[in-house]
């Protein structure tokens, strides 16, 4: 496994990071999902990327069992605020920021995060008011860093011009051969300010590991077929995406490597790019994008790759 420096602070994250959207305590039968964590460690995976709203709360109380006997030094955790957690929460007060990162902490089962995210923009609170409530719980020792995901760049300038906060360090953007819309603004713009980006959905979804075939059946194994995880990948199965990402297949290989891990390496030829999150339902998914870590593909191929795609990707 290779690392990255994350932005503008000390920590040095893993390449492939591992996420539990739709996944851990929620789409995951709890046995599977441990050994998916466990296994991640065997590969040298530090970096584990949640959610309080995901299953409301119980991705991150799962994580806080599967990690409470892992020296807290052995992970860098990031979760993330702005979610409906119920009727009345939701957004990034004060108040909301306050009440939200102490349940995170709980659930987690430790005493601070090393990274605490914007989910996403608040427009019904002001500015100021969340960047200095996110700074309170930076020098209240609860987080370490903050982050945001899915921001403007206008947004994002508006923050780094409060005065007396605490500044952002990472970027979390959908990102991938098929959604590539970072490049255009925010990618550039957090280079200039020393921000790194954790994407999320680097394999569009896993459609971009190949195992969706135009004109077949959905796997019976495969996340799409879940009732409880496969919502979200519906919009990218459409069978013009699925042939160029056929078509993706022999690049791969003239690559020496498979689909998933081609893709995953595309994402992190950017030197902005910290680490890509990953989902896995199995320990062995993390077996092979592990493996895209540190892998070294002929410009040429990428290239062709985006090619391929540009009428069917979308994110531009």
């Amino acid at each position: 496994m290779k690392f990255r420096k994350l932005g503008a602070t000390d920590l040095n994250v893993s390449e492939i990071s591992l996420g539990s959207w739709l996944t851990y305590g929620v789409g995951v039968e709890r046995a599977r999902a441990t050994a998916c964590i466990n296994r991640a460690f065997d590969l040298g995976i530090n970096f584990f990327d949640t959610a309080n709203v995901y299953g409301r709360g119980a991705a991150e109380s799962f994580l806080g069992e599967a990690l409470r006997d892992r020296p807290r030094d052995s992970y860098i955790l990031a979760t993330k605020v702005f979610g409906q957690m119920s009727t009345t929460d939701k957004g990034l007060s004060r108040a909301q920021i306050y009440k939200q990162i102490d349940a995170s902490l709980k659930r987690l089962r430790v005493d601070y995060v090393d990274l605490y995210q914007c989910h996403r923009y608040d427009a019904e609170t002001p500015l100021a008011e969340t960047m200095q409530a996110l700074t309170d719980v930076v020098r209240q020792g609860k987080a370490r860093y903050i982050g945001f995901s899915e921001w403007s760049p206008q947004q994002v300038e508006a923050a780094f011009a409060v005065d007396g906060t605490e500044r952002f360090v990472s970027s979390q953007p959908q990102y991938s051969l098929l959604w590539r819309q970072p490049e255009a603004r925010i990618i550039p713009l957090c280079t200039a300010r020393n921000v790194s980006q954790i994407v999320w959905s680097p394999l569009a979804q896993g459609v971009l590991s190949g195992k969706y075939l135009p004109g077949a059946g959905i796997p019976a194994d495969a996340r799409a077929s879940s009732a409880t995880m496969g919502h979200s990948i519906q919009s990218w199965l459409r069978p013009q995406v699925l042939e160029a990402v056929r078509q993706l297949n022999s690049l791969a290989k003239a690559a020496g490597c498979t689909l998933s891990q081609f893709s995953l390496a595309w994402v992190l030829r950017l030197p902005n790019v910290a680490s890509a999150i990953v989902g896995a339902t199995r320990p062995e998914q993390l077996e092979e994008n592990v493996a895209a870590s540190g892998l070294v593909i002929n410009p040429a191929l990428f290239r062709e790759a985006e090619a391929i795609v540009a009428d069917v990707r979308r994110g531009t």
